[in-house]
């Protein structure tokens, strides 16, 4: 099926500047973006060489948040062909994905959810073809070896946020008397956020999210209600605003 360069790719190490890294929980996860999937499935396989189709794609659920954003979860299952080099014979994969859609607008919503769950499927149906499409980062005993490191972040996000806290008396924002740093007991409240891995934390009088997917999950959080402290690169928000 697969011709020799096909293979001495497949069977290649998996590039470490292509993986990336998010928390959930205590847990650090580690995953390949969708358009790093597909310029490897366009390297590997050729760009007229393989292609995919959606089988079904439905919205499982819908709410409003306490920002009054819409919160659209969709699924999505997606069959991938691999052709050989004379299109004869094929290969074919299928598997679900979810995603998220969370927007002001319903459209908006349903767009982001949708393109998500898509996007989701396709890495889940792609990495039966080995550690190029990243099946090697859903070995478990790989994601347990992170979980220590998990904290590390928060630690110093910890410290960070120590710096901007005259600023904010001065913004008239809430006074910190303690900079300790809790989980927030309402998580519920910020589902969104812990669906992507991040996590919403008390520190004094001001809610602070961390994990490492805060910069490039920075539209949800802004919408979230979350404002971006350039000194200590730390988003945070008022409890009295979160109640």
């Amino acid at each position: 099926m697969f011709n020799e360069e096909q293979m001495k790719l497949l069977n290649q190490e998996l590039a470490s500047n292509r993986i990336k890294t998010r928390s959930k929980g205590n847990v650090n996860l580690s995953y390949l973006e969708g358009f790093d999937i597909i310029e490897t499935a366009n390297r590997v396989f050729g760009f007229g060489n393989w292609s995919y189709h959606t089988v079904s794609l439905e919205s499982v659920s819908s709410e409003i948040n306490q920002n009054q954003n819409h919160v659209i979860c969709y699924k999505a299952v997606i069959k991938v062909l691999v052709y050989d080099e004379q299109h004869i014979n094929h290969i074919s994969r299928e598997d679900v994905g979810f995603g998220t859609g969370i927007a002001k607008t319903l459209a908006d919503a349903h767009e982001g959810g949708a393109k998500e769950a898509i996007t989701d499927s396709i890495k889940r149906a792609m990495r039966s073809f080995g550690n190029q499409f990243g099946n090697s980062l859903y070995n478990k005993s790989r994601t347990q070896s992170n979980t220590q490191q998990n904290s590390r972040p928060q630690q110093k996000n910890t410290q960070n946020f120590q710096q901007p806290q005259q600023q904010y008396v001065n913004n008239q924002a809430p006074q910190q008397q303690n900079h300790s740093q809790l989980p927030y007991q309402n998580q519920q409240d910020f589902s969104q956020l812990t669906n992507l891995g991040l996590q919403v934390m008390q520190q004094g009088d001001n809610l602070i999210v961390v994990g490492d997917g805060a910069f490039e999950n920075k539209e949800i959080i802004k919408q979230s209600g979350f404002r971006w402290d350039v000194p200590s690169k730390t988003w945070y928000m008022s409890l009295r605003q979160a109640a």
